[in-house]
């Protein structure tokens, strides 16, 4: 009688419904990624932290000024900086008075993304929380006083729809245990074990982030990070192992071949489908992820620019994650802001060709340029997204095969049908409505929904 009741308390208890996972990657790597990442499609990556203080040329600042001395790094800092100004001296500057939490999940909110991304530590080892493993460089103990990534979560939280996840960089450039343990070649493991590891587990239970961006191997093997090791507590343990998600940065060769989805490079974008889930990390700044005091006007992308980046991301299969860099005392800078409303602005018209769809059996079309497709299988919607206006006021689309008396074609922000004309087996040919600017349904980018095509 006792073994009944154990063995009816292991099945209806949560952990008990769950499959385990052993620390190896062919074990993890048969995981399901839990099904509302495929869904989401959009996030925002947010790279903040004490290089947000010299804001200048890039996040890895530290990097290209202390050891590759790269010579304008170099001279701004002899310009600008008394001598003997180290970069731990930015930590205290790193104020960060203007950051309001709500505020920021409002403007998140209002981009239309789904999911977020913050750096909790980047490669300088600042914690953006007070990590009892990162003693006096965090933002608690220095700086802001604050605990950024708790406030955040809260708000993200309270206000809106979105999953909330961190960031966090394995190695750091400087720690003196990681470059004792470079300078073994790896074979001693005393940074992880003091300090990377204990604040990965740190931040999944504290914070129980529903996706955690790893990266930042620093040239060493995923067993000196014991990275299936945290993989299998994460899935099988934690807090969040029923709905967290997780990349593919957990050492050398894990990239693009092991994790939960494959990032293999920053900016990816293959343009074409995949056999396995991917996301385009990408920053509307085309030069840096961390703000840029010196940035100009030309250096950013445009919105008509990432509409493109998402619609293909989504055509074949992947999400997008665009990234934004908040200043060091706290504000989104009103170009950041403006290019997160656009998003929204066009993803509230256009939506339902983006979010919870699936790649159709043709990415882009092969006859029009710029003409991406989604597919919603339940409804047998097709979308075509077409990302410039036909001036001959007829689209050619060369992959739908249209059914005499049954196709519907409908521009989504636009009442009534469309009509159409059959081209066989070489398509169809839409005749778009005469609109001026002003009865646009949005201003970059235009969908149409094909129904009962093949």
């Amino acid at each position: 009688m006792l073994l009944l009741l154990l063995l009816l308390f292991l099945l209806l208890s949560p952990q008990g419904c769950s499959a385990r996972y052993d620390p190896t990657w062919e074990s993890l790597d048969s995981r399901p990624l839990p099904t509302w990442f495929d869904e989401v499609k959009f996030g925002i990556f947010i790279h903040w932290g004490v290089f947000s203080v010299p804001s200048f040329g890039s996040e890895w600042f530290w990097w290209y000024w202390q050891k590759e001395k790269r010579q304008p790094y170099v001279k701004f800092m002899e310009t600008n900086y008394p001598p003997g100004f180290s970069y731990e001296d930015f930590g205290p500057l790193f104020t960060a008075e203007f950051f309001d939490a709500n505020q920021w999940a409002d403007i998140l909110k209002a981009s239309g993304a789904k999911y977020v991304v913050l750096t909790s530590k980047h490669h300088e080892g600042f914690t953006l929380w007070g990590s009892k493993y990162s003693w006096n460089w965090n933002a608690v103990s220095v700086g802001p006083k604050r605990d950024i990534v708790a406030e955040l979560a809260t708000s993200i939280r309270n206000r809106t729809d979105l999953h909330f996840g961190l960031y966090h960089s394995l190695f750091e450039w400087f720690n003196p245990l990681f470059l004792y343990d470079a300078s073994n070649v790896f074979k001693t493991r005393q940074f992880p074990t003091a300090k990377s590891l204990p604040e990965l587990y740190e931040i999944v239970t504290k914070y129980q982030p529903e996706i955690l961006w790893s990266d930042g191997n620093g040239n060493a093997p995923d067993t000196y990070w014991n990275s299936t090791g945290f993989l299998a507590w994460l899935y099988n343990n934690s807090p969040v192992r029923d709905t967290v998600v997780t990349n593919d940065r957990w050492g050398v060769g894990s990239i693009c071949k092991h994790g939960g989805y494959y990032t293999c490079s920053d900016r990816y974008n293959p343009g074409h489908l995949l056999p396995h889930k991917w996301e385009n990390c990408m920053t509307i700044d085309k030069w840096s992820w961390g703000y840029r005091r010196n940035a100009q006007l030309s250096d950013y992308l445009t919105i008509e620019e990432l509409i493109k980046q998402l619609v293909e991301t989504v055509s074949c299969g992947g999400n997008l994650l665009m990234n934004i860099g908040p200043t060091h005392d706290g504000r989104i800078d009103v170009i950041f802001q403006e290019r997160l409303r656009q998003m929204g602005d066009w993803l509230r018209v256009n939506g339902e060709a983006i979010y919870g769809t699936k790649p159709w059996r043709t990415q882009n079309d092969t006859v029009t340029p710029g003409v991406w497709y989604t597919f919603k299988p339940k409804e047998e919607t097709v979308f075509a997204i077409f990302l410039k206006w036909p001036i001959s006021g007829t689209l050619v689309l060369g992959d739908p095969k249209t059914i005499i008396g049954e196709t519907q074609v409908k521009l989504i922000g636009h009442k009534g049908q469309l009509k159409w004309v059959s081209l066989g087996e070489k398509g169809m040919t839409v005749a778009v409505p005469q609109l001026t600017p002003n009865q646009l349904p949005c201003q970059w980018g235009w969908t149409l929904q094909l129904t009962n095509v093949k």
